[in-house]
């Protein structure tokens, strides 16, 4: 097996990768895969709050993308198609089996727990302050399952993955100005959800 990504080795770009796959490549693409999972798996996570279901929607992701890279035309980045697959595939899944009611509060807890900003933040020896970060992430997770699924891709991508505006215009086929009015919605929404939380 070659080795891939040595720390000295300048990155191969993804045109180069994208068109090695269609030459036949296989490793071109496995280098894509790799480069892009970490990423992909964010968003999905974010959408479902699931790590079963993005485990197996990654996998069709990937299949789906590879299956189909015949087509991708290079008009956007090889990133911003990926993303586009992500968001569109996870947005059916999520419709098609309901999931606005299937989230476990105990898997996302669990994620964040090993998140290292987490563990800093809350590493202080007071228990109330501890308490009340850890009720604020829960609230926050329950806000984020109640908006719906294209808000929530949008908030997904631009307060969780700093996406700008454009780019995610570009994702979702949709226009900047629409980018913008389902944030402000969005962020309305998670402000309305969490009031009462804020006040006390």
């Amino acid at each position: 097996m070659r080795a891939r990504f040595m720390p000295d080795e300048p990155e191969i770009p993804d045109e180069e990768l994208v068109a090695r796959t269609r030459a036949g490549d296989p490793d071109a693409f496995s280098d894509l895969v790799v480069r892009y999972s970490p990423r992909l798996y964010g968003l999905v996570y974010n959408m479902t709050s699931n790590h079963e279901d993005t485990n197996d929607l990654l996998q069709e992701i990937f299949a789906k993308a590879y299956r189909s890279i015949t087509g991708f035309r290079g008009n956007s980045s090889f990133y911003t198609w990926m993303h586009s697959i992500a968001v569109n595939m996870t947005i059916n899944f999520l419709k098609k089996r309901g999931r606005r009611q299937g989230m476990s509060l105990d898997d996302i807890d669990s994620n964040i727990q090993n998140d290292r900003e987490f563990i800093e933040v809350t590493s202080g020896n007071d228990p109330r302050h501890e308490a009340n970060l850890s009720e604020l992430q829960q609230r926050l997770n329950e806000a984020m399952q109640k908006l719906s699924h294209e808000h929530r891709a949008v908030v997904t991508m631009f307060d969780i993955q700093g996406m700008p505006h454009a780019e995610i215009a570009k994702v979702l086929g949709i226009s900047e100005g629409t980018v913008r009015s389902r944030l402000f919605y969005a962020h309305r929404q998670l402000q309305n959800y969490l009031e009462e939380f804020i006040k006390r």
